[in-house]
């Protein structure tokens, strides 16, 4: 059986997937392909790995196709892709937006199909990565493709219908965290401090608060209720918060954000 892994599309999210799919298969199984065909050679030089010619090419015997070109490149993609796609393949969309249904469209019927939602820490290994099979994938195809993403981070699964929903909150939510950093800075700038002091105790501790998140069992609110003593600099703080109903913005701006995610995809 294959082991071939082809990329199309060899931008920021394609590289950091790539990455992820060599320590999963080794270089020598991997092919990409890239309509910019300067950038995908010398990404493929990079990584050691094998360049396709054209999106049919990389498809021939593959066991696995990752589609990460712009959501209006896919269905042009997909179509050159019917023409030498094994039928055994599976078809992996990493481009918001695309449903199932939309790529079942452009391959041929019984094509196996999974949408992903990944975010952009996963350059760093520390990613978040949401699966959503279409209705030919089984349990081993998401299973091959968990062991494909796993070196970009935590992987999971969903069905598709909540897709929107991951994107405002992982796939969007790197932005509302920079943003965050970037309101902390500009506190302590404020406060007297210098500016690189300042962004360097801002991006520290909501690195550190996150991973602290993430290794604990325990609730955030919990956590955060450790920090607030009663009467102290914090409780001031979250009051002040609560009083500006920032809770309630961020809520509203996640929603707003799946809702666009929805006009976007056609739903």
């Amino acid at each position: 059986m294959s082991r071939k892994v082809a990329l199309i599309g060899t931008g920021v999210m394609g590289q950091a997937v790539l990455a992820s799919v060599i320590e999963h298969t080794g270089a020598e199984q991997v092919q990409v392909h890239d309509v910019r065909s300067d950038v995908g050679r010398q990404v493929a030089a990079d990584h050691e790995v094998g360049w396709a010619r054209s999106v049919a090419d990389a498809g021939r015997e593959a066991a696995a196709v990752i589609v990460a070109v712009k959501p209006h490149d896919v269905p042009a993609v997909l179509e050159e892709l019917r023409q030498t796609l094994p039928a055994s393949a599976v078809v992996v969309s990493v481009a918001a937006g695309v449903s199932t249904a939309t790529m079942a469209e452009h391959l041929p019927e019984g094509a196996i199909t999974i949408r992903v939602m990944p975010n952009t820490p996963a350059l760093i290994g520390q990613g978040v990565s949401v699966l959503s099979p279409g209705p030919h994938a089984g349990k081993e195809h998401l299973e091959l493709v968990e062991q494909l993403l796993a070196g970009t981070g935590y992987v999971t699964t969903v069905e598709e219908k909540y897709q929107d929903v991951v994107t405002a909150i992982s796939g969007s939510g790197p932005a509302y965290v920079f943003y965050l950093v970037d309101a902390l800075a500009e506190a302590g700038v404020l406060g007297g401090l210098s500016r690189e002091v300042a962004l360097e105790l801002a991006r520290r501790t909501v690195a550190g608060s996150g991973a602290m998140a993430a290794d604990s069992e325990e609730h955030p609110a919990v956590l955060r209720e450790r920090v607030s003593s009663p009467g102290g600099t914090t409780m001031a703080a979250i009051t002040e918060l609560d009083d500006r109903a920032v809770r309630a913005a961020v809520v509203a701006a996640a929603r707003r954000a799946w809702e666009r995610a929805a006009e976007l995809g056609g739903g």
